[in-house]
């Protein structure tokens, strides 16, 4: 059996966030108020039932393409591949590239681990930088620094749905003959420029975990322009049988697809994409006004040029708002609010972690050690929200009374 990988972080250890809290009832609404449920109100069982009822539950039937289509329509693109999660459809979308053992591929080490790891199941080593203090996205300029002779993508995150600046990402990967795949797990809906994100680069990734703004329970899509692209991840998601006869296999396949019952979950949710979309960022105004002036909090940024879809509403403590992250995420456990910390980086996860490395990567070791986010769910209430911002603006006064003068 294998061993957990076991390192020792030194002094890097403080960026570490804390154990969870214990979450406890918050009395004025009868329960805890989760961090991210998902909206289950259309006419997802309708759909799930008239599936069951058929017959057809498998990756075989009618659904599957047709929530393809429509989903790769609602993300401005042609052609949908859907798959077994997000991290297959980031896996899928490098290997159909042709990415392997000996390439490089360029990730931000501010992101979720299975952007990390889609690139090693390839054979490829990712290559971490840093991210952009302003956007919370990868810096293009490490990213041209980080360059060299086996660099193959990049792989851009539209971090917790800011959308990336594309067209600067483009014109500097078609510079140096990269390809690129955007991790859009967190982003459906988000714009650049007016421009839906989901037919930039050679192709996109999403995930359709609950907490996505879109859910299939699991499930996820590689989406993307390119008709030839489409064709043979399609086929290599589906352990690449032939066409010409069965049990015949030319491509190194595997077995990533989507259920007729996940699709059907898939296109009740879709039918109400744009409200789903909006009311993310209706909460996110209601939470940028509630909070906004409390000191020592740094709000969510947004690309001017982009629509942010705030999949969850992030924010910085700092040392000036009186008490740190790990003890607001106490007291807010303590009063029935869940949070969640940012991402650890890929950097200090052990088993990315180098202890020789003398690269560092201080804006995202900064998002780590400051970051948490708020309950964000699409059914969020105002009432909810209220309370939160309540509790955050008490937690800021309790805080700076302790100070000593």
């Amino acid at each position: 059996m294998i061993e957990p990988v076991e390192v020792d972080l030194g002094d890097k250890s403080v960026l570490l966030p804390r154990r969870e809290p214990k979450l406890s009832t918050a009395k004025a609404f009868g329960r805890a108020i989760p961090v991210c449920e998902p909206d289950l109100s259309g006419k997802e069982l309708e759909y799930v039932t008239r599936c069951v009822e058929s017959g057809w539950i498998s990756s075989i039937g009618d659904l599957v393409p047709e929530f393809e289509q429509r989903f790769a329509s609602a993300v401005g693109a042609k052609h949908g591949i859907a798959c077994s999660n997000g991290t297959t459809a980031l896996h899928l979308a490098l290997h159909t590239l042709g990415i392997g053992p000996g390439d490089e591929v360029i990730i931000p080490s501010f992101t979720m681990i299975a952007t990390a790891n889609a690139v090693r199941y390839t054979g490829a080593t990712p290559v971490l930088v840093d991210s952009d203090r302003k956007t919370w996205n990868l810096s293009l300029a490490d990213v041209e620094a980080k360059i060299g002779a086996r660099s193959r993508a990049i792989v851009p995150v539209h971090t917790y749905g800011n959308p990336c600046n594309i067209e600067a990402i483009e014109r500097l990967a078609k510079k140096h003959g990269l390809a690129v795949i955007y991790d859009a797990a967190e982003a459906h809906g988000a714009e650049f420029r007016g421009r839906p994100i989901g037919n930039a680069g050679a192709a996109s990734t999403y995930s359709f975990y609950a907490n996505k703004i879109v859910t299939t329970g699991e499930g996820g899509m590689v989406t993307t322009d390119d008709e030839s692209y489409a064709r043979l991840a399609r086929t290599i998601r589906g352990h690449a049988f032939s066409e010409e006869r069965h049990f015949w296999h030319r491509y190194l396949g595997f077995n990533y697809r989507l259920t007729n019952l996940q699709a059907a979950v898939g296109l009740a949710q879709l039918e109400r994409f744009r409200q789903l979309v909006e009311s993310r960022i209706a909460h996110a105004m209601i939470y940028n006004e509630r909070l906004s002036g409390i000191p020592g909090l740094s709000l969510p940024p947004t690309n001017p040029d982009g629509k942010n879809v705030y999949w969850m509403y992030g924010l910085l403590v700092e040392d000036e708002f009186g008490m740190s992250r790990d003890s607001l995420r106490e007291y807010l456990a303590d009063r029935g609010v869940e949070t969640r910390t940012f991402f650890i980086p890929i950097h200090l996860q052990p088993i990315y972690y180098r202890r020789d490395a003398a690269d560092r990567y201080p804006v995202a070791e900064e998002l780590c050690r400051k970051g948490l986010y708020l309950p964000s769910s699409s059914k969020l209430t105002l009432a909810e929200q209220d309370y939160i911002a309540e509790c955050i603006r008490a937690a800021s006064r309790e805080g700076k009374g302790r100070r000593p003068a």
